[in-house]
């Protein structure tokens, strides 16, 4: 085989993606201002495509606990954590998130990715049986391939159908069965039914793992969530990259269960700990989270406003009931000339294409941010209309 032969798979890979209109390319853009200004090839866009759900990643508190944790133990964290890495800043934070959301520990990991795909390979095996809702994000799927276990994907929220394999599953050989979901589903922005899937996992006997990332920060009393006052989650997850506008991840579970993690879970045990800048970052929005009900309600009327101009203008949104909202076109060439069109009238909406949504479901993802104005909110609006009018 020549050298070149050897690589002329990723040739057609390439090719292949292309023509189908599915290709993606990575595009730079610098923030600009304090809002949701951002700069790409020199154009000053709004961006609506970004998870920055509070405004949190600008604000200054963030900024300055980041500099002040900097400053004095550094730019890195320099180890794994049960090396030399864990600061006493880590188990503060940790102490600080278990207390907040009202568990016995909780446990920081590196990314939400890291934590999903390694937490599920971790809790299961190849004797195992992993439930997964059809829309899990691809981080948890990861997870479930990794273990080798048995994966079957339930009807999204399909509560009936879910407890119809939780009952063929218990009368198999499996040594434990997991069920994993989100709460807010990252393309499609509805809404797992949690209450009635932790009593089904207690019916059952099958371990819980809930993905709260696009729900903490937004939703729930005090922005904690959908999940946090649901008995029976065996480990519940958030992310920092999001609502919270720093990077990270983190779970809230029971003292046994983070003793667990912290000596079988490869993804937290071989990997350098997060930096200083970033705990302190995180520790920051924690504080913050709970006493921003007045930024959490405009976010929830921007939701709203936005929404229904969508669907007066003729678009669906599909089941969405959240901050992040699909405009649902379908055909993915149309759905690119669309976020070109946007981007042209200064908007930055990305289109979402498979393999990240289903064959023929293409969308623009709109995510808001109390950060948003009325008036971007109408400019957009009004963009989207001369557009399906053109």
């Amino acid at each position: 085989m020549t050298d070149r032969d050897k690589r002329s798979f990723i040739q057609q890979e390439l090719a292949d993606r292309k023509a189908a209109n599915k290709f993606r390319s990575l595009a730079v853009v610098r923030p600009q201002g304090q809002g949701t200004g951002i700069l790409k090839g020199g154009k000053e866009l709004i961006n609506f495509s970004a998870n920055d759900y509070l405004g949190l990643s600008k604000h200054p508190r963030l900024i300055q606990k980041a500099q002040e944790y900097t400053k004095s133990y550094g730019a890195g964290s320099t180890a794994s954590r049960l090396i030399s890495g864990t600061y006493d800043i880590h188990d503060q934070l940790e102490e600080k998130l278990a207390d907040v959301f009202g568990r016995e520990a909780a446990l920081v990991f590196n990314s939400g990715f890291q934590a999903n795909s390694t937490i599920v390979s971790t809790l299961t095996d190849r004797h195992s049986l992993v439930l997964a809702d059809k829309l899990c994000h691809n981080s948890l799927l990861q997870g479930a391939l990794l273990s080798r276990a048995t994966l079957k994907r339930y009807d999204h929220n399909n509560i009936d159908d879910l407890k119809s394999l939780l009952q063929s599953g218990i009368e198999e050989s499996y040594n434990r069965i997991l069920i994993i979901t989100e709460t807010v589903f990252s393309m499609d922005g509805d809404r797992a039914d949690i209450a009635a899937i932790s009593k089904l996992a207690n019916e059952f006997g099958a371990l819980l793992f809930v993905d709260d990332a696009h729900a903490v920060g937004v939703w729930g009393e005090q922005g904690l969530g959908l999940a946090k006052e649901v008995e029976g989650i065996d480990i519940l997850l958030g992310t920092c990259g999001k609502a919270f506008g720093s990077f990270g991840s983190y779970v809230v579970c029971s003292r046994q269960m983070r003793d667990y993690l912290v000596n079988f879970c490869p993804g937290f045990i071989y990997t350098t700990a997060l930096p200083p800048a970033v705990i302190g970052a995180i520790d920051a929005a924690v504080d913050l989270i709970p006493k921003m009900d007045d930024e959490r309600n405009k976010l929830h009327e921007n939701i709203s406003y936005m929404r229904d101009g969508i669907q007066e203008i003729g678009f669906k949104t599909g089941s969405s009931s959240t901050q992040i909202i699909p405009i649902i076109i379908g055909d993915e060439k149309e759905c690119l000339d669309l976020a070109q069109w946007l981007e042209e009238q200064g908007i930055l909406a990305t289109a979402i294409r498979p393999p990240t949504v289903p064959e023929k479901s293409s969308r623009i993802r709109i995510t808001l941010s109390a950060s948003h104005s009325k008036e971007q909110i109408n400019h957009f609006l009004d963009a989207l209309k001369r557009w399906s009018h053109g």
